[in-house]
């Protein structure tokens, strides 16, 4: 369900669960975090290009599989945490598409990310507070994407918006008219930044990550005690009962 290619100086990695709109389980997080790090550590890659196959990005989590066991939304969460640690800590550039949708776990992806590219009809948001589930995994490498009052707004509000909204609230860096102009430029990207020295590039994304802080001390695993602070608990089952019951 994760899928790599390399094509001069590009590693593309793919989700590849395009029926279920790329919802993640425990296994593909695995795969993404392994695909992730073998990549960083490929001499011949100069950029990472993260991608979803069909028509949208990543629908968040698959949460069916919670229905009978907690320890599967910790799974994921932890999942999660580690895969954008992992976009970040890499030494080359990450280019995110965020075609189509990019929801809950999907958009806390994009904070792994060092350009991302939308298209103006992609949904795009954290709509779990409404389950009981919290945000707060992505909260430290959203935050310096966009800025205090506006992750406070986005983190807290389950509304989804759009690839205009989420450029304009820097979710995304560019907004593409279509779904295939995303793809297409997000390629055109990940290409570019493989063709300049890497050295340059990757000195710089070293000294951004210490400017932003995202990735000083224990902020990630503070973020994470948060999220999984609340599973199990009981308004989170109810919630999640009566997602299930539609």
């Amino acid at each position: 369900m994760i899928h790599s290619t390399h094509t001069s100086g590009v590693t593309t990695i793919a989700l590849a669960r395009p029926e279920k709109k790329n919802a993640l389980t425990p296994e593909m997080l695995n795969g993404l975090c392994a695909a992730i790090k073998c990549a960083a550590t490929d001499n011949a890659c100069r950029a990472i290009l993260l991608r979803g196959e069909g028509d949208a990005f990543c629908a968040g989590f698959d949460l069916s599989l919670c229905r009978d066991d907690d320890n599967v939304l910790r799974e994921l969460l932890q999942g999660l945490s580690r895969a954008i640690v992992a976009l970040r800590a890499a030494p080359q550039p990450v280019v995110i598409v965020a075609h189509g949708a990019a929801i809950a776990g999907g958009c806390a992806l994009l904070g792994g990310g060092d350009y991302v590219v939308t298209d103006a009809s992609a949904k795009i948001g954290y709509p779990v507070t409404r389950l009981g589930i919290s945000p707060a995994v992505s909260a430290p490498f959203i935050l310096p994407h966009v800025g205090p009052g506006s992750s406070r707004a986005r983190l807290l509000d389950s509304t989804l918006i759009d690839g205009v909204e989420a450029q304009r609230f820097g979710l995304a860096h560019e907004c593409a008219a279509s779904a295939d102009e995303a793809r297409a430029r997000a390629e055109q990207v990940a290409s570019e930044l493989a063709a300049k020295p890497a050295v340059g590039l990757r000195a710089t994304k070293q000294w951004l990550n210490d400017l932003d802080g995202a990735m000083r001390g224990d902020r990630a695993a503070r973020a994470l005690s948060v999220s999984l602070g609340l599973v199990g608990s009981a308004e989170q089952a109810e919630r999640l009962a009566q997602l299930w019951k539609r």
